[in-house]
C-alpha cells in the first residue's frame, strides 16, 4: 500500500506555488490587506529610530535647547505604534490563514468521502490522517509565521534603504552588493530543502504506517512474538526520518551564517567609506551614527529573510499534499438516473474484473441475472469471486470489462448516491462508529426515529441488550464498538441493514460470529426482512443457505454451477462436495 503520491510540483517556481493554493485563501482577503497595511505602519517606524539618533547626539549632548522628555517619548511612541501594527498584522493573517485551512479541510474531508474507491487501496489511513490534520494545520501555520516575517522585513528593508538613500545615496549603491549573493543562497538552498521537505514527508507517513498496522494488529503482533520484528522495522523507518530531519537542519542551518558573512563583509566595507566620507565632507556625528545605526539594522531583516525559505519551503509542501490529494483522487462520477426505489433485477453480462494485470481474473467472463426479490445464494471456495461480486453492486469496485445492471440500467448511469440507496449491507467486517447505538443503527439519517430503530434492534435480537445499557439506545459505543461482543456487533450491523429498509440486501457471512442460539434468531428476523427484497447472501457455511430460492456455486471467478439446494446435491458436483465436506467435518 502506497502512503504517498509522487510529487510533480518541484519543478514549479514560488509565486506559481502560491498562487495554486491562493484560492483557497481567497476569503481571507480582507484579512491579508490588514496585515499588508499592519506591516507597512510597522517598517515606517523603523527609520525612525536611527533619525531619532542625530537630535540626540548633535543637540542633546553639545548643550543646545533639547527637551529632556523629547527623545524618550518619541521612543516610547514609536514602539507603542509598532507594537500595535504588529499585533494586527500577526492576528489578521493568521485569520486569513485559518479561514483558508478550514476551507481546504473541508475541501479534502469532502473528498475522502467522495473519492473513488481506489484511492483507498493506493494509500494508507495514517497517510490521509496525517495529511488532513497535521499537515495542512503544520504547513499553515509556518506559511503564517514566514509570510509574515517575509511581508514585515521586506517592507522594513524598504524603508530602512529609502532613508539610507536620503542620507547618503552613493554609500547606499553599496548596500546593493548585498542582494544578488544573499538571492542566490536563498534560492540553492530553497531548492534542496523542497526535496528535503518532500523526503521528510514520505518518511513521516512510511513510520505512521508502521505505527497504524501494530495498533490495529496489536493482539496477532503479541500473540506470534513478532515484537522484536516490528521493533526493527520501526527504528529503520524512525533511522530514515531521522537522518531527513537532520539534513534538513543542515541545509536551512548553513543559510544563515553564509548570508551574515556576506552582510558582514558588505557592513565591514560601507562603513570603512562612510568613515573616510566623513572625514572628507564633515558631516555630524548624528548623521553618521543615523546612518551607520540604520545600516546595522539592514543586518536583522536581511538574516530574518535568509532564514524564512526554509519554512516557506516546508509550509508549502505541506499544505500542497492536500492539493495534490485533490489532484490525484478525484471525485466518483456517476450518471443521472434516480429512482426512489429499485425493483431489485440485477444483471450481469459478461463481466471481467482484474485488480492487477498479472494476476488472474476476480471474475472472468461472468453473467448472471438475478430476478426482483430473488434470495440468491453464492457459494464456493475462498478466492472465487463471490465477495468481489457484491462489491460490484454499489460500484465499490468497477468492472475491467462487460456490463453491470441494475433494473435494466447500467450502473455508471446511476446517480451514485441514489444507486447506494438501493442496497444494504451486512458484512463479517462490522464497521461501527464512536456514536450511540442509535446514530449506528441510523447511519446517514441525521434525524433517527427512536421507534424505527427500537424494531431494528428487536429484529436483529438485540434490544434487551440495549435496554440494559446505561442510556439505552441513547449510549455510546465507543472506539468502533469496543464494549460489544462480536456477535453483538454483528447484530449492531443487521440492526442497521434493518432500519435502512432498502429494496436489496447483501449478506456477506452475517452471521458468522453469531452463536447457535443468536443465529436462529437473526435468521428469523433476517427471513422477515428478505420478504419482497432481492437478496445475495455470501455464506461459508452451507446449512443457512439451503433455503434460498438459487444456489450460485462460483470457482475462479465464474459460474460453475447454479440451482436450488436439492437438484444441486443430486448433481454430485462442486456444491456437493462442499456440502459433503462442511457436514463431514
Amino acid at each position: 500500500m502506497s502512503s504517498s503520491t509522487p510529487s510533480t510540483l518541484p519543478s514549479l517556481s514560488l509565486l506559481q506555488r502560491f498562487a495554486r493554493i491562493a484560492p483557497y485563501f481567497r476569503e481571507g482577503r480582507l484579512g491579508i490587506l490588514v496585515a499588508i497595511v499592519g506591516s507597512l505602519i510597522g517598517a515606517a517606524t523603523e527609520p525612525m529610530i536611527p533619525e531619532l539618533m542625530k537630535p540626540l547626539l548633535d543637540q542633546g549632548f553639545t548643550g543646545r535647547q533639547l527637551p529632556l522628555w523629547a527623545i524618550p517619548a518619541a521612543i516610547i511612541g514609536i514602539f507603542a505604534v509598532r507594537g500595535v501594527a504588529g499585533f494586527v498584522a500577526q492576528y489578521a493573517l493568521s485569520w486569513a490563514a485559518h479561514r483558508g485551512v478550514q476551507a481546504l479541510r473541508e475541501a479534502l474531508f469532502l473528498r475522502i468521502l467522495n473519492a473513488r474507491p481506489g484511492m483507498f487501496t493506493q494509500q494508507s489511513a495514517s497517510s490521509l490522517t496525517n495529511t488532513l490534520v497535521y499537515e495542512v494545520q503544520g504547513g499553515a501555520q509556518q506559511l503564517v509565521n514566514s509570510v509574515l516575517t517575509l511581508l514585515k522585513d521586506s517592507l522594513t528593508l524598504a524603508a530602512l534603504l529609502g532613508y539610507l538613500l536620503w542620507l547618503n545615496w552613493k554609500l547606499t549603491l553599496f548596500v546593493g552588493v548585498l542582494f544578488p549573493a544573499v538571492a542566490w543562497v536563498m534560492r540553492s538552498v530553497g531548492r534542496r530543502l523542497h526535496r528535503l521537505a518532500r523526503e521528510g514527508q514520505d518518511a513521516t507517513d512510511a513510520l505512521g504506517y508502521v505505527v497504524e498496522e501494530n495498533v490495529l494488529a496489536w493482539r496477532i503482533v503479541r500473540l506470534h512474538g513478532a515484537e522484536p520484528t516490528q521493533a526493527r522495522r520501526f527504528d529503520t523507518h524512525a533511522l530514515t526520518l531521522r537522518r531527513v530531519m537532520l539534513k534538513i537542519v543542515a541545509a536551512s542551518g548553513a543559510m544563515t551564517p553564509i548570508t551574515q558573512m556576506i552582510t558582514a563583509m558588505a557592513l565591514s566595507a560601507v562603513i570603512c567609506v562612510a568613515l573616510w566620507q566623513s572625514n572628507a565632507s564633515g558631516t555630524t556625528v548624528g548623521g553618521f551614527v543615523a546612518f551607520i545605526t540604520a545600516m546595522l539594522m539592514l543586518v536583522a531583516p536581511v538574516k530574518h529573510l535568509s532564514d524564512v525559505m526554509a519554512p516557506i519551503t516546508r509550509g508549502l509542501a505541506s499544505v500542497e499534499r492536500g492539493l495534490e490529494l485533490l489532484d490525484t483522487a478525484p471525485a466518483e462520477t456517476g450518471g443521472n438516473h434516480r429512482v426512489h426505489r429499485a425493483e431489485g433485477e440485477i444483471g450481469l453480462r459478461e463481466v471481467t474484473l482484474s485488480y492487477r494485470d498479472d494476476q488472474h481474473p476476480a471474475l472472468d467472463n461472468m453473467s448472471l441475472q438475478i430476478g426482483a426479490g430473488e434470495t440468491v445464494a453464492l457459494v464456493g471456495p475462498s478466492g472465487a469471486g463471490k465477495s468481489t461480486l457484491a462489491n460490484l453492486l454499489p460500484r465499490f469496485v468497477e468492472p475491467s470489462s462487460g456490463t453491470v445492471r441494475l433494473d435494466g440500467v447500467p450502473l455508471a448511469e446511476w446517480e451514485i448516491t441514489c444507486l447506494r440507496r438501493q442496497f444494504a449491507l451486512v458484512s463479517q467486517d462490522v464497521v461501527l462508529f464512536n456514536d450511540t447505538v442509535a446514530a449506528n443503527v441510523a447511519l446517514g439519517d441525521p434525524h433517527p426515529d427512536p421507534e424505527r430503530v427500537e424494531a431494528a434492534l428487536k429484529g436483529a435480537w438485540l434490544w434487551d441488550f440495549v435496554q440494559g445499557l446505561p442510556q439505552g439506545q441513547h449510549t455510546v459505543i465507543g472506539h468502533n464498538g469496543g464494549q460489544f461482543s462480536g456477535g453483538q456487533r454483528q447484530r449492531l450491523a443487521i440492526a442497521r441493514a434493518l432500519y435502512k429498509d432498502a429494496p436489496i440486501l447483501i449478506l456477506d457471512e452475517a452471521t458468522s460470529a453469531l452463536d447457535t442460539e443468536s443465529e436462529r434468531a437473526v435468521q428469523a428476523g433476517l427471513e422477515t426482512l428478505m420478504r419482497g427484497r432481492t437478496t445475495l447472501i455470501i455464506a461459508h457455511r452451507l446449512s443457512t443457505i439451503e433455503h434460498a430460492d438459487r444456489i450460485v456455486v462460483m470457482e475462479a471467478g465464474r459460474v460453475v454451477e447454479q440451482g436450488p439446494h436439492a437438484t444441486l446435491l443430486a448433481a454430485g458436483g462442486l456444491y456437493a462436495r462442499l456440502h459433503a465436506m462442511q457436514f463431514r467435518s
